[in-house]
C-alpha cells in the first residue's frame, strides 16, 4: 500500500519536479571568485538561494550555513539520516550540440544541461522524496536532512565548513554516484615526486619533457623536444616502440631540435587500464634513444624502470595488492616536467581496502628514495567502507529492488565521492546501472524516469530508515 502511495504521489508531480530542476539547472553554479556572503561566487549562491526558496515553499523549514550550504529538514525530530547532494557544477565546456549548457531541454525521455545529472537532478528528486513523505502525511519518528553543498566538485570545502558546526547523522547517503549502493571507495595517494641532476650540453641530449594536463587523467598525448638526433634514428626506434607498447609517435623539426609526440589513449587515473599511456609510452622511447649519457637521462631511466608502460598496479614499485572486497591497486604515471637539471613528475594511486601508509606510501617512498628521487607525500587518503551486511545498506538496498525491479548489491569503486570521509555515508543512485550520462561531458544528460524512480526509492528509504 505504502509504494502504491509513493507511486502516485512521484508520478502526479512528476512535470513539477522536472521544472524546478531545470529551474536550477539555469543557474550557472560552477565556482567563481568568492564575494561577501558567497564563498564560492555569485552563481553558487544564487543556486542556493533558489533551491532553499523552492524547499521552503513545499513547507519545509530550511537554513544557510553561510552561503557554504543550504539544508532542508522533514521535521523537528532527532536526525536519523542526511542525504548529502550538491547544487555546484563542472564548467560547461565545449562542444555541447543539443542544447546550451545552462538551457535545460527534454528531449527524447533525457533531461539535458550542466547539473542534470550531477548533481541538481538528484538533489531535486531527493527533495521530492522528502515532500512525498511530508505531504503523504506517512509518520516518522526521526527527521531526514537533505544537504545542499556548492564546492563538491572542487575540494568540498564546503561540507567540511558544515560539519564543523554540525554533526553526522547516524547515517548518511549521497545521490552523487549510481545505483545500487556504493558502499566501498578506495583510498588515494595523488604522488608527488622529484629529483636534481646536473645540467648537461653534450649532444644529442634532450631539452625538456612536458606532458600531462592532471594528476587523475592518464594522458592521451605527451611531448618532449630533443636536440642532435638524426631524424632516421628517431623514427626506426619509434617503430620497435609503436609494436612494443601501442603508443604512435611523430615528429617536428625545427632547425636542430626535433619535437617527439606520443600519442596514446586517454583514460580516468582509476581506471588506467582502460587508456594507453603516452607518457610511459613516450620514455620507453627516450630511454632507448642514442642520448649523450648525463644524468637526465640516468634520473629517466630510473623513474621509467619504478613505472614502465603497461604496469598499471604498482608492482615494479612494490605495492602490488588486492582484496575480494575493493579489487586491485591501480597506480597511473600521468604528469612529468623534465628541464637541463631537474624532474618533477606525478603518478595517482587508488588503493584497495587492504592498503594503507605502512603498506603503499612507505613502500614507495623508500624504493624511490633508494633510485635517487624524492617522494614528497607524507600521508594519504585511506580507503573508505561501510559493511554490506548493516541493516542501512540493506534498506537502501530493498527500496532500490522495491521500485526497480533489479537486483540490488554493493559495490566498490575507485574514486572517490562526497561521502568519503563520513563514517556511515554511501554514494546510494542516482544513474541506473548502464546509463553513460555523459556526466562532466558536453551534452550531460539524465533519464527523466531514472530521476522518477529514485525519488520513489529516496521515500521508500526514508521512510524505512526513520519510521
Amino acid at each position: 500500500m505504502l509504494k502504491e502511495k509513493i507511486d502516485a504521489f512521484i508520478e502526479e508531480h512528476k512535470e513539477e519536479m522536472i521544472e524546478d530542476i531545470c529551474e536550477l539547472c539555469g543557474i550557472n553554479s560552477e565556482k567563481m571568485p568568492a564575494e561577501e556572503d558567497m564563498p564560492f561566487g555569485p552563481g553558487a549562491a544564487e543556486c542556493l538561494d533558489t533551491a532553499l526558496d523552492i524547499a521552503e515553499g513545499y513547507g519545509f523549514d530550511v537554513q544557510d550555513y553561510d552561503g557554504y550550504v543550504g539544508c532542508v529538514d522533514l521535521n523537528e525530530l532527532p536526525r536519523q539520516l542526511d542525504i548529502l547532494a550538491h547544487l555546484d557544477v563542472v564548467p560547461a565546456g565545449e562542444g555541447w550540440t543539443v542544447t546550451e549548457p545552462f538551457a535545460p531541454l527534454v528531449k527524447d525521455g533525457k533531461l539535458y544541461g550542466r547539473g542534470t545529472a550531477d548533481d541538481k537532478g538528484p538533489a531535486v528528486a531527493a527533495l521530492y522524496a522528502m515532500r512525498a513523505v511530508k505531504e503523504l502525511k506517512i509518520p516518522l519518528k526521526k527527521n531526514v536532512r537533505l544537504i545542499l553543498g556548492t564546492d563538491e566538485e572542487c575540494g568540498s570545502s564546503d561540507i567540511r565548513h558544515y560539519y564543523s558546526v554540525e554533526k553526522e547523522a547516524p547515517m548518511t547517503f549521497s545521490p552523487d554516484g549510481e545505483y545500487p549502493v556504493v558502499n566501498v571507495e578506495k583510498g588515494r595517494l595523488p604522488g608527488h615526486f622529484t629529483t636534481t641532476f646536473a645540467p648537461s650540453d653534450a649532444l644529442p641530449k634532450l631539452v625538456h619533457i612536458k606532458a600531462g594536463t592532471k594528476i587523475n587523467v592518464v594522458p592521451g598525448k605527451a611531448k618532449a623536444m630533443t636536440e642532435g638526433l638524426e631524424m632516421a634514428a628517431l623514427e626506426t626506434a619509434a617503430k620497435a616502440v609503436e609494436a612494443e607498447t601501442g603508443i604512435a609517435f611523430t615528429f617536428a623539426e625545427n632547425g636542430t631540435q626535433i619535437e617527439i609526440t606520443a600519442v596514446g589513449t586517454g583514460a580516468h587515473a582509476s581506471l588506467p587500464q582502460e587508456g594507453n599511456n603516452a607518457l610511459t609510452g613516450l620514455l620507453t622511447l627516450l630511454v632507448k634513444l642514442p642520448f649523450a649519457e648525463c644524468g637526465q637521462i640516468a634520473a629517466l631511466k630510473k623513474v621509467l624502470g619504478m613505472m614502465p608502460h603497461g604496469d598499471v598496479n604498482g608492482k615494479t614499485l612494490g605495492v602490488e595488492m588486492e582484496d575480494e572486497m575493493s579489487g586491485e591497486l591501480t597506480l597511473a604515471f600521468s604528469m612529468l616536467t623534465v628541464d637541463a637539471g631537474s624532474l618533477d613528475g606525478e603518478f595517482d594511486s587508488r588503493v584497495p581496502v587492504c592498503g594503507n601508509e605502512a603498506n603503499v606510501l612507505n613502500v614507495i617512498k623508500k624504493n624511490m628514495a633508494d633510485q635517487g628521487v624524492s617522494l614528497l607525500n607524507d600521508q594519504m587518503t585511506p580507503p573508505h567502507h561501510v559493511s554490506g551486511d548493516s541493516e542501512f545498506v540493506k534498506t537502501l538496498l530493498r527500496a532500490y529492488e522495491t521500485f526497480s525491479g533489479q537486483k540490488g548489491e554493493c559495490m566498490a569503486i575507485g574514486g572517490g565521492t562526497y561521502v568519503h570521509n563520513l563514517e556511515n555515508g554511501v554514494a546510494f543512485g542516482a544513474t541506473m546501472p548502464g546509463t553513460d550520462n555523459k556526466m562532466h561531458g558536453a551534452d550531460e544528460f539524465a533519464v527523466i524516469e531514472e530521476l522518477v524512480m529514485s525519488a520513489k526509492i529516496f521515500a521508500q528509504a526514508i521512510v524505512d530508515l526513520c519510521s
